[in-house]
């Protein structure tokens, strides 16, 4: 368990906002948990705090009230792994959707004949 002015300085270092006591007592507020200065927030009353705030903090209640903090890197939240297809992929002629042939000679774009000059 923390108080509440080291749950407002764990939860300045995570996210871009400074928060202060009186934050914490607002997010206390707008959670409709019963707060004090002197009171210690568990993990509990701290995960209920964190679900106040928009956009949602990268720890969790328990990581931001645990005794050592900064949480350890693997125990915080990343974003999930994507996967990228090669853009140079070519899909195999199974994949490619079929083109009717024609018959007769292959077409040009280039004219046949001579060219006149200047027009």
């Amino acid at each position: 368990m923390i108080d509440m002015q080291e749950f407002a300085r764990r939860l300045s270092t995570v996210g871009a906002d400074t928060f202060t006591s009186d934050d914490v007592v607002d997010l206390a507020t707008a959670a409709d948990v019963r707060i004090s200065a002197d009171h210690k927030i568990n993990a509990a009353m701290a995960q209920r705090l964190l679900d106040q705030i928009s956009p949602t903090p990268p720890v969790t209640g328990a990581q931001i009230t645990a005794s050592q903090w900064p949480p350890p890197v693997s125990s915080q939240r990343a974003a999930p792994s994507v996967l990228f297809s090669s853009p140079g992929a070519v899909d195999s002629p199974a994949d490619q959707p079929s083109r009717p042939r024609r018959s007769g000679p292959a077409r040009s774009d280039r004219r046949s004949g001579p060219r006149r000059p200047g027009r």
